[in-house]
């Protein structure tokens, strides 16, 4: 029979993870910290990670992963075009930023610009991780008419400006390369849909 009491306080611990990934990193963050935000005593943070720290961590990395990929996927079934489809999703990772104070970056952009050749388990997670948004952005960029390896270069386009502009915005506190990457990004994607309707 499952203990409820023990899954929500593993939910606890990944989501308390995953803030502090954000916030702080991986190396910023003790496992002291994360049993007192998630309210749990360190024996069931074994008892859920045997793995410890860097379990729980990449178990974090791919609750957040999830809900990146959740919410793109939702905006399909909401929004009329894939220009809206990206203008909103990247709206959404602004606002979080803002709201935050310019403290909450997105995990996998932290995590990875302080792991080091020896964090092998988190760089294969996180390698994983934006693997699985670039192929997300890639299928939408086909189901758009775009073709297979043009789709693939321009999702990793995608990430890499976007993460990159994430970066910028927080060191700074300012949002503006946020919203100068959108405006590029967006007219990219807007270039290459009316190529192909041109073509066709």
């Amino acid at each position: 029979m499952r203990d409820d009491n023990l899954t929500n306080t593993r939910d606890r611990l990944i989501s308390a993870m995953a803030d502090a990934l954000q916030r702080r990193g991986f190396h910023g963050v003790g496992v002291n910290d994360i049993l007192t935000e998630a309210q749990a005593p360190k024996g069931v943070l074994y008892h859920h990670f045997p793995g410890g720290k860097t379990e729980l961590a990449v178990a974090a990395i791919g609750s957040a992963v999830t809900r990146m990929q959740t919410g793109l996927a939702r905006l399909t079934e909401t929004r009329t075009g894939l220009v809206e489809i990206l203008e909103t999703w990247f709206s959404a990772a602004q606002k979080q930023l803002e709201q935050s104070g310019f403290e909450r970056g997105c995990p996998l952009a932290t995590v990875s610009l302080e792991s080091t050749s020896e964090d092998l388990v988190l760089r294969e997670a996180l390698t994983s991780a934006f693997g699985e948004i670039r192929g997300q952005l890639a299928a939408l960029l086909m189901d758009a008419g775009v073709a297979a390896p043009r789709a693939q270069q321009l999702s990793a386009l995608i990430v890499s400006a976007y993460e990159g502009a994430l970066i910028q915005a927080r060191v700074s506190g300012n949002a503006t390369p946020m919203r100068d990457t959108t405006a590029m990004l967006l007219a990219l994607v807007r270039s290459e849909l009316a190529s192909k309707e041109g073509s066709t």
